[in-house]
């Protein structure tokens, strides 16, 4: 084990996407934050994100709603015109953020039903205005000038809060920043041991150790296992994404959709599955037959769209799908920071969840977002 290598306010345990946010929104506030992150190896959910700042539909469930979970993504997607023009200003780069809401695309009559009741559930559950509306297909069409949909389409759903940006330069970006505001960014540092009580966190790595008054675990599906060294149990579970890339286009599809948008760049984006596969992260031939027919069925003309990529990441899914904002009870200065929806929920890690670690405790309106929730026995 080498020498101690740093000392921090605040080590975040993860640089991905959830980990990044937190850290960049610390270090605006002047802390001196460490990041580590483990090997180019690690499961990283962040380059195979659709890149959708998404409110909704979230918190429907498909077992179990959760109001609270559509009113934290709008929060978020509230926060985000701020969170981009600070993060764009700091940086001086262009992420590819838009926000003119966004489609859910229903083929037939039965699915249109059946999203304009969940969402209406939703709706009432929450009360106060509604964010969103159901096109019906002339509607569509007179919204989407440039695009033949196919037969099947019926109409969609429209959110007003919804829009898009490029995952990989919003990483980018939150890592450039971190390190413009001061903060240290270690890769390849493996986290071995944490230890330490109330008075501060001691973390063990391979390259070094280091020290500091409060921890964030944002490792992703890692974090289980990280969070037991603090006293907290929270079941994980990997799921499978896969996403098609096409070659570039002309501008013809000018909001985001669930399952298909178009980039700035060009290339038209379709996904996503959702698979319980394990940690198997390979691209099946199933999977993207699967992915290209109801692409064809919206849009039929990209039956002559040439694929360029084919990918697959991993989900971080809680047994509900929630997110996870958790603080140890036996070390305080210890947090958790968990969810799916990175992109979507970065404004407000910057911010709500930023500010939490850095005031020592996470507010009352987070909650229901503890790991409680699952019933599950805390470690002894």
């Amino acid at each position: 084990m080498g020498a101690q290598s740093s000392i921090a306010d605040v080590i975040v345990i993860g640089a991905g996407t959830v980990g990044a946010a937190i850290a960049y929104g610390l270090a605006r506030k002047g802390l001196r934050v460490t990041v580590l992150d483990g090997p180019d190896t690690d499961f990283r959910a962040a380059r195979a994100n659709f890149g959708l700042v998404w409110v909704q539909g979230k918190g429907q469930g498909k077992q179990q709603p959760m109001p609270a979970y559509q009113a934290l993504s709008r929060r978020s997607s509230d926060l985000w015109p701020g969170f981009n023009a600070e993060l764009t200003d700091l940086v001086g780069h262009d992420l590819g953020y838009e926000r003119n809401g966004g489609l859910a695309f229903c083929l037939g009559e039965a699915e249109l039903a059946t999203r304009r009741a969940a969402l209406q559930r939703l709706h009432n559950a929450l009360g106060g205005d509604a964010d969103w509306e159901m096109l019906d297909r002339p509607a569509l069409e007179k919204l989407l000038p440039r695009i033949r949909l196919g037969p099947d389409v019926t109409g969609a759903s429209f959110g007003r809060s919804d829009g898009h940006v490029n995952p990989l330069r919003l990483l980018a970006a939150l890592h450039e920043a971190l390190l413009r505001l001061g903060g240290a960014l270690h890769a390849g540092h493996a986290v071995r041991k944490i230890t330490g009580g109330s008075g501060g966190v001691r973390v063990e790595t391979d390259a070094g150790c280091h020290a500091a008054a409060r921890l964030v675990i944002a490792a992703g599906l890692g974090s289980a296992e990280l969070a037991r060294q603090v006293d907290l149990t929270i079941p994980l579970r990997p799921q499978r994404g896969q996403i098609l890339v096409t070659e570039r286009f002309a501008p013809f599809l000018p909001l985001p959709a669930s399952g298909v948008r178009q980039t700035r760049e060009g290339t038209v984006m379709i996904g996503a599955t959702q698979e319980e596969v394990g940690f198997d992260t390979s691209t099946t031939v199933a999977a993207a037959a699967k992915l290209s027919a109801r692409a064809l069925r919206i849009v039929p003309a990209l039956k002559s769209a040439r694929i360029v990529r084919h990918w697959a990441g991993l989900r971080v899914m809680t047994p509900d799908s929630y997110p996870v904002y958790a603080q140890s009870t036996t070390r305080p200065g210890a947090f958790v920071a968990l969810c799916h929806s990175g992109v979507t929920l970065a404004a407000l890690h910057a911010t709500v969840i930023a500010d939490a670690v850095a005031a020592g405790s996470l507010p009352a309106s987070l909650a229901m977002f503890h790991q409680g929730r699952f019933d599950v026995p805390q470690a002894a």
